[in-house]
């Protein structure tokens, strides 16, 4: 393990078990009030930033460096397009879309900026397109950037699958030492405290269905007992690795979310389920731009803050998680495989799922007999099973809670799991396969945090604790975006039949190695007779061209 970083993370994250156990009410007033102060300026910035990163994903999908392989030229992906999409979405937003998939589109539903006034046929579109934005592809386009440039740096040419990675055509070697550690103790940040954020809602939510099926109180204490449950499972699942605990459950509640989705179309308003899908869709893909650049500065209410800021705050803070997790599982894809596959795979999961429970609880707010949106605005964590018992449905709507509850617990392990294998990466400086002993420590230290975050308050200490957490990486990303272009600048053109294997220059330009290397230029415009090449080198990258000849880049 790298000794600095490593240190660094545990001394952070000591304070905030100090903090948040012995000075829990007064550290929530302190991270509320950095969340209010910071509130004006993310309401524009992460605004600019997550749309420059949707666009960029766009053209690295469909522009000049779409076939470039995250990998060696000849090299195909390690699992199955179906294993895939199916650990992505578990890792990815799976816990979270469980928790807001009916509470986002009711308390949208009652009042928002968009509409005159709620409770209205067009305030249920609108809430359904204004769920989709948070769910869609603008923050899957987050991940998605993470994701993909620390596969380039690490498969394609031979640096460690970690976030200082990306760094490299900017510092060189540098990355190595002192600065890099910054950067990943960084990451590392954002990634503990998001997950533990995530979990937090998770064991909130799963404690309202154990209620609502088993009559359970609602308490700290049982939510302490479901956290420590759901660790030593995750710890247990994150030792045996990637290929088989992480894909086995990945896939298993992959199946059992296709149940539930089929249950919920069968049984629920089928007609208005199917026609509100449609139309909330298209209305999402009508006004994506305009809500992409909103920024909420001509109004005077917190809307943005609450809801826009908040979810791109939580993107920013999983993406060093999410996107390593991606990483991992990516190798041997295309650009333009992979921006498809994690653009528009989960986007489309996201959209049916919302629709399907989101529109079942308007549906039954509007023609029904009503009583979702008073549960929502008494406990935000049992708008789901509010939802499946508002159904009537006798033991179906039982046994569909209890399925429900299974659900999360599997997606809250996937969460975890993947989230400790990828703290150990980092901080083992992006070994795959870390010591089983920090997988181990990792998992306790997640059940910890997460423990202190249900203890020190409720949903909004958590919202504000990823906010606070996502800033700094924020800063990363921005850097990171730098280094992606450079390299790519480079980049030669992917091996194809009749297609340039390299981009056309000069033949009197770089004679000494004729191409040879994979570099970095900045030329002086001084002198037109005088031309000063600094070069910074990234590791060298063999690969076959067209007549069968190893070629090193």
């Amino acid at each position: 393990m790298n000794p600095r970083t490593t240190i660094a993370t545990i001394v952070i994250i000591l304070l905030a078990l100090w903090a948040g156990t012995f000075h829990n009410q007064l550290s929530a007033r302190h991270i509320s009030t950095i969340r209010t102060a910071l509130n004006p300026f993310l309401e524009w910035y992460y605004v600019a930033l997550v749309a420059f990163l949707l666009f960029f994903m766009v053209w690295l999908g469909i522009g000049r460096f779409k076939n470039v392989r995250l990998g060696g030229d000849d090299e195909r992906p390690e699992f199955t397009f179906f294993s895939w999409v199916a650990m992505l979405f578990a890792a990815g937003t799976g816990v979270g879309i469980l928790f807001w998939a009916v509470a986002q589109p009711i308390l949208q539903f009652q009042e928002n900026p968009f509409i005159g006034s709620g409770m209205s046929p067009e305030a249920a579109t609108v809430a359904m397109r204004l769920t989709y934005f948070h769910w869609g592809l603008n923050g899957w386009a987050i991940f998605a950037f993470v994701a993909l440039s620390m596969a380039y740096f690490s498969f394609r040419h031979n640096l460690p699958l970690t976030v200082r990675s990306a760094l490299y055509p900017f510092f060189g070697e540098r990355v190595r030492g002192p600065l890099g550690d910054i950067v990943d103790t960084l990451a590392v940040f954002g990634t503990i405290f998001g997950i533990a954020t995530t979990l937090g809602l998770g064991v909130q939510q799963m404690n309202s269905g154990l209620q609502q099926v088993f009559g359970l109180d609602a308490s700290v204490r049982l939510q302490l007992s479901i956290t420590a449950i759901i660790m030593a499972i995750a710890t247990a699942s994150v030792v045996s690795g990637v290929r088989r605990g992480v894909r086995i459950l990945s896939e298993m509640n992959f199946w059992l979310s296709i149940a539930m989705v089929s249950f919920i179309l069968l049984f629920g308003p089928t007609q208005y389920l199917i026609g509100l899908i449609l139309e909330s869709t298209g209305d999402y893909l009508q006004n994506i731009l305009a809500m992409t650049f909103h920024t909420n500065v001509t109004r005077g209410d917190q809307w943005q803050a609450q809801w826009t800021v908040f979810f791109w705050g939580w993107w920013i803070a999983w993406s060093p998680f999410v996107g390593m997790f991606i990483a991992r599982i990516s190798r041997g894809r295309t650009f333009r495989e992979f921006v498809a596959g994690v653009l528009l795979v989960p986007t489309l999961i996201t959209i049916v799922w919302i629709g399907l429970f989101g529109g079942t609880a308007l549906h039954h707010e509007q023609f029904g007999a009503g009583g979702i949106v008073a549960a929502v605005e008494q406990d935000i964590a049992s708008a789901l099973f509010v939802t499946i018992e508002a159904m009537n449905l006798g033991v179906f709507s039982t046994m569909a809670s209890m399925a429900m509850v299974l659900l999360i617990c599997t997606y809250l392990i996937t969460s975890a799991n993947a989230g400790t294998l990828v703290i150990n990466t980092i901080l083992s400086g992006g070994d795959t396969e870390p010591p089983t002993a920090h997988r181990i420590l990792w998992g306790a230290v997640l059940a910890l945090l997460t423990s202190v975050l249900l203890v020190a308050g409720g949903l909004e200490t958590l919202q504000s604790t990823v906010i606070a957490a996502a800033l700094p990486f924020s800063l990363i990303i921005v850097l990171m975006i730098g280094g992606l272009l450079r390299a790519l600048n480079h980049e030669r053109f992917a091996a194809r039949k009749g297609l340039r294997t390299e981009a056309p220059r000069e033949p009197w330009i770089d004679l000494d190695d004729a191409g040879q290397k994979s570099t970095w230029r900045r030329t002086s415009a001084r002198s037109l007779r005088k031309r000063r090449l600094s070069r910074e080198r990234l590791p060298s990258h063999a690969h076959k061209t067209e007549s069968g000849e190893e070629k090193t880049m």
